[in-house]
C-alpha cells in the first residue's frame, strides 16, 4: 500500500495557509541544492512538535503545495503509547536511511486498536517527502532531514485538540505521552535545530 499525501487530517483549523506556503518555499529552495549533489534523493521535510500542536494539519497543507508529496505519519510508527523513543530509530532505519541512499522506503504501520504492526506502507518516489509527528526531526533523524519545522501551541490548547480529535481516548494517556516528549526534547533540544518555528495558537 502506498503512503498518500493526505492520509488523514487532525484539526482542520490548526495550521494556516501562510505557514504552509513558507514551509513549501523553503523546501523548494533546498531542492536546488539537493539536486546539485551526486546521485538522487528526495528533499525531506520534517514537521515536529509536541502532541496537539498542529503538525498533521500543517503537513496536510504542505503536501499538496509540493506537488502532492507523500506524507509519512509518525503515528504509524510509534509502537504504542510508550514507544516514542523507539520510533525515531524505526523512522531512520525504515524510511530516512533508504531515502538518503536513493532507495525505495517502506515501513510497517502500527495498528493502535490491535496493538501490533499491520500492513507495510510504501513511500512513493517523489521529489519531496514530508515526515510529520513527534520526534520526526529528533536525534538520529535530524541528519537525514533537509527542512526542519517546529510547530508549537499553548499546552492547554494542545491537550484540548488531542482530546477532541481522539474522542477522549487520548485523555488517559496524555501525561505519560507528555513525559516522553519532555524527556526526548529536553535532551535533544529539538526546537533549537529547527529552520522554521510556527505558532498555531490563537492570534
Amino acid at each position: 500500500m502506498d503512503v498518500g499525501a493526505n492520509s488523514f487530517v487532525w484539526g482542520d483549523n490548526d495550521a494556516r495557509a501562510g505557514d504552509a506556503n513558507s514551509v513549501a518555499a523553503w523546501a523548494r529552495s533546498v531542492a536546488e541544492l539537493v539536486e546539485s549533489e551526486p546521485g538522487w534523493r528526495p528533499v525531506v521535510v520534517a514537521i515536529d512538535g509536541c502532541g496537539g500542536a498542529g503538525k498533521s494539519s500543517l503537513a496536510a497543507l504542505v503536501g499538496p503545495l509540493l506537488d502532492d508529496a507523500p506524507v509519512v505519519h509518525m503515528d504509524d510508527l510509534y509502537p504504542g503509547w510508550d514507544g516514542l523513543a523507539r520510533a525515531v530509530p524505526l523512522l531512520v532505519e525504515q524510511v530516512l536511511a533508504p531515502l538518503a541512499r536513493g532507495e525505495r522506503a517502506s515501513y510497517r504501520r502500527y495498528d493502535w486498536v490491535a496493538g501490533g504492526y499491520a500492513e507495510t506502507l510504501v513511500v512513493p518516489v517523489h521529489r519531496y517527502v514530508v515526515v510529520e509527528g513527534v520526534g520526526s526531526s529528533a536525534g538520529a533523524a535530524r541528519a537525514y532531514t533537509d527542512v526542519r519545522v517546529w510547530v508549537q501551541a499553548p499546552v492547554g490548547l494542545r491537550r484540548q485538540r488531542g482530546e477532541d480529535r481522539d474522542g477522549g481516548g487520548f485523555a488517559g494517556h496524555w501525561e505519560r505521552w507528555a513525559a516522553q516528549e519532555q524527556a526526548l526534547f529536553d535532551t535533544d533540544r529539538t526546537p533549537d535545530h529547527a529552520h522554521l518555528t510556527i505558532e498555531t495558537g490563537p492570534g
